[in-house]
């Protein structure tokens, strides 16, 4: 500890030296090139190239690297783009800016460099320094320079200081920003309209979740963070938006996992004149594009686990799925009494019918053996309240979740639009609010109306944009791929 006081004192010492010269945070220096350009515009100019043409730069950024050689010194700045070189002269840039350099700038400083493009006799390409510009003296150190930020936890609470020195993590996030741009592209292409829609509801729905809650002071009004826009967005159909899209943050009030955080990021859209079946296909071609697109191949690992898009994932029921991975003979995959003995050790609520207790079996049970790309169809209705039955058989629905490595990415079905059964079942999951369930929806009496209007024949997806991008930079924990992740308060 007493090591560090005197690393930040001596820090301390140097900004009151640097503004006491009146070069305190200057805003006047204006960079002419980012580091990658001038690598991209240099690549193929030798060092007497460089030098006959004497090109003109001026550069900015971080101090990443400090080699002082007594005349002469070189500097690594790193920009948004890279890190370009610097080669700073006694002579060059005169006696008073190089004693400030050494016995000022530090590891970590934002600077400027004005200056020509050279090569050194390695070969680097470097901005030979004609002027050098302090732009902001910072207080505390970077972390030690051959290991970054190593600890997972500083790392998500300042992830700041692990943008600066961890380039993996920089290129997860810029691998993300592309991932959501693929995406726009993806949908806009086909005549998807992209919309926005509320994120204070005065009733929670879209989703079996527990909500966030709020207070509205002007209007004295509780309010709930959304968990879903599912209903918003139907309503938009209803309206006569046949194909709507929304990439949005949604709010659930549950735990912390390597998968979950309360805060996230989803894929949401709606196609009228569209079946289940449809979105699984079209599904398919999004994200055999993605891997292409952003991996440039179709088959890669995932923490380990082997991956093939170029072919189409299994599709499977999920009573088939019980009794070829969850070891449930086919004779007892209907059968309440044997699977109340198989969830014996889990907590099971007297009011669940056949439905819940299969979708309980399939969570224990099936859910992390599914590690190829595999489509579960066929869930029942007792635990999908906004889809469709099916025609051949009531008890199930016209719905399926994409899992892949073990994991839900994506979930979908023909839209319920009937009004009648939907109230039915808005009011089916009302009782089991009244029993206690509290991921259970309320009675939404204005979709319901919506609905009377007429819902055309559509199908809706969802898709967890933050699980994909786990996906695409083979990230172990959510909080890996969220710029600031929820933590707790320390």
């Amino acid at each position: 500890m007493s090591e560090e006081r005197d690393v930040l004192a001596n820090r301390r010492v140097k900004m009151e030296r640097w503004l006491a010269e009146g070069e305190g945070y200057r805003n006047d220096f204006h960079r002419q090139a980012l580091a990658s350009e001038l690598h991209e515009r240099c690549e193929h100019l030798d060092k007497a190239e460089l030098a006959e043409q004497g090109i003109a730069t001026a550069v900015a950024g971080r101090v990443m690297l400090r080699r002082v050689m007594g005349k002469a010194s070189f500097i690594t700045l790193q920009d948004t783009s890279g890190r370009i070189q610097c080669y700073l002269n006694r002579g060059d840039i005169g006696e008073a800016a190089y004693e400030a350099f050494t016995q000022t700038w530090e590891m970590g400083d934002i600077v400027g460099v004005t200056g020509t493009l050279m090569r050194t006799n390695k070969g680097e390409l470097s901005v030979h320094a004609a002027e050098i510009v302090l732009l902001n003296k910072t207080l505390l150190p970077l972390p030690e320079k051959f290991h970054g930020v190593t600890d997972q936890e500083l790392r998500y609470r300042r992830r700041y200081l692990d943008l600066i020195v961890n380039e993996d993590s920089r290129q997860i996030f810029k691998v993300r920003s592309q991932i959501i741009e693929k995406l726009r592209s993806f949908f806009h292409q086909r005549d998807y309209l992209e919309v926005e829609t509320p994120m204070m509801h005065s009733i929670p729905g879209g989703a079996t979740a527990r909500p966030f809650t709020t207070h509205h002071n002007a209007l004295d009004m509780p309010l709930f963070l959304r968990v879903a826009p599912e209903l918003f967005l139907k309503r938009l159909v209803v309206g006569g938006f046949e194909r709507v899209y929304e990439i949005n943050r949604n709010f659930r009030n549950e735990g912390l996992s390597t998968r979950h955080n309360p805060e996230f990021t989803m894929l949401e859209f709606y196609q009228a004149y569209a079946s289940y079946a449809d979105l699984m296909d079209l599904t398919d071609e999004l994200l055999q594009g993605l891997t292409r697109d952003i991996l440039g191949t179709q088959t890669f690992t995932y923490q380990g686990i082997a991956l093939d898009f170029s072919k189409a994932p299994l599709r499977i029921s999920m009573s088939e799925s019980l009794a070829r991975y969850g070891d449930v003979p086919e004779a007892k995959v209907s059968d309440e009494d044997y699977l109340r003995k198989l969830l014996a050790d889990e907590h099971v609520e007297e009011h669940w019918g056949l439905g819940r207790l299969q979708m309980e079996v399939f969570e224990a049970r099936v859910e992390s053996r599914l590690s190829e790309p595999t489509y579960i169809t066929e869930y029942p209705a007792e635990v999908s309240p906004l889809a469709r039955r099916n025609d051949d058989n009531p008890d199930i629905t016209d719905r399926f979740e994409l899992f892949i490595g073990g994991r839900e990415y994506a979930n979908g079905f023909s839209e319920l639009n009937d009004p009648v059964d939907q109230a039915a079942r808005f009011r089916a999951q009302a009782e089991l609010k009244s029993q206690g369930d509290n991921e259970a929806m309320h009675f939404d009496q204005d979709y319901i109306t919506a609905l009377e209007y007429g819902l055309p024949p559509t199908a809706g997806e969802g898709i967890g944009i933050d699980r994909l991008v786990m996906l695409l930079t083979d990230a172990p924990s959510i909080r890996d791929v969220l710029l600031f992740p929820l933590m707790r308060s320390q």
